[in-house]
């Protein structure tokens, strides 16, 4: 098999990448924010791996060039934003034309935000997790009021440097996190059937695995459970929570306990060999799980039948 030899950029520095897209050194070290239609169009002449080491909130309509995470192409056709968190990994794919022809990119250096408590709170935003092709698509109204506070922030990042401009920029950040945070419970609502379907999707990947005749040496996970539906783990965990109201985790360890009852209630077999039918490689992780969401022991729960 022939190695790729696909090239990877680090963009350590804000001001790398403002160099990289030729829009002169950014006004501030640590923040920026740019405007597509000010940009000169940059042609991609073979694919790159990107890793940035700050994050990236991306307002993107008409965009050209395609962009890979994981093994998903997406094409920016519509106005989407998408977000990136410092080292996370994407790959540009060869195209003439790589930028949108319009929206915004806004850079926020961790160090921007170190002594604030939006420091430690964004990281708390699942978004930024998410796959591109997971993406946060925009109506009409909500990508007018999302265009307003990237204006607020443009019209700040102009003006003379004061005492209280980082505390304006990081306030219109966090307000446009959270209408961000709204809009994406929205669209899960909004997906609802096809949420359902994921739903159904996922209880027949649960039921495959506990139900197969030959013996199960490892326990589902949250990562290879979404692996299979072709989502990152963490958006699949937020669209069955907006669901069902649990975690991915959740309805695996759920599904887990009532295959187990089962087999308790019919078999013969010992809490030890029922363990390691089910994927656990110690029998007393099983008996703590399963009396933590119970309150019995597996024995106590086999006995109540006797």
């Amino acid at each position: 098999m022939q190695k790729d030899n696909i090239q990877t950029i680090k963009i350590q520095r804000i001001a790398q990448s403002h160099q990289a897209l030729g829009s002169g050194k950014p006004k501030h070290p640590l923040f920026s924010i740019l405007r597509f239609e000010d940009l000169k169009q940059v042609a991609n002449e073979s694919r790159v791996r990107l890793i940035f080491d700050f994050y990236q909130i991306v307002l993107k309509k008409d965009c050209p060039g395609k962009l890979q995470y994981g093994q998903t192409l997406f094409d920016f056709d519509e106005g989407v934003m998408s977000f990136f968190a410092p080292k996370q990994v994407s790959i540009l794919e060869k195209s003439d034309e790589i930028l949108a022809k319009s929206g915004w990119v806004l850079n926020i250096h961790p160090d921007f935000l170190r002594t604030f408590s939006l420091g430690q709170k964004i990281k708390e935003y699942g978004f930024f997790e998410y796959a591109v092709n997971e993406a946060l698509l925009l109506s009409e109204e909500e990508e007018k009021s999302i265009e307003f506070i990237f204006q607020q922030i443009e019209k700040e990042y102009h003006l003379p440097i004061d005492i209280f401009s980082q505390d304006v920029v990081i306030s219109n950040i966090e307000l446009l996190l959270t209408y961000c945070n709204r809009y994406y419970n929205r669209q899960f609502i909004v997906r609802k059937p096809k949420s359902s379907e994921l739903l159904t999707k996922m209880e027949m990947i649960l039921n495959e695995h506990f139900n197969t005749d030959s013996v199960v040496k490892c326990l589902p996970t949250a990562n290879s459970v979404a692996s299979q539906l072709n989502f990152s783990t963490k958006y699949l965990s937020d669209c069955l929570k907006q669901l069902t109201g649990q975690t991915t985790q959740q309805i695996i360890q759920e599904k887990l306990i009532g295959h187990a009852k089962e087999i308790l209630t019919y078999s013969e077999l010992s809490v030890s060999e029922i363990a390691y039918q089910l994927g656990f490689e110690h029998s007393q992780s099983f008996s703590k799980l399963f009396k933590n969401k119970t309150n019995q022991s597996p024995s106590e729960f086999r006995n109540s039948f006797n």
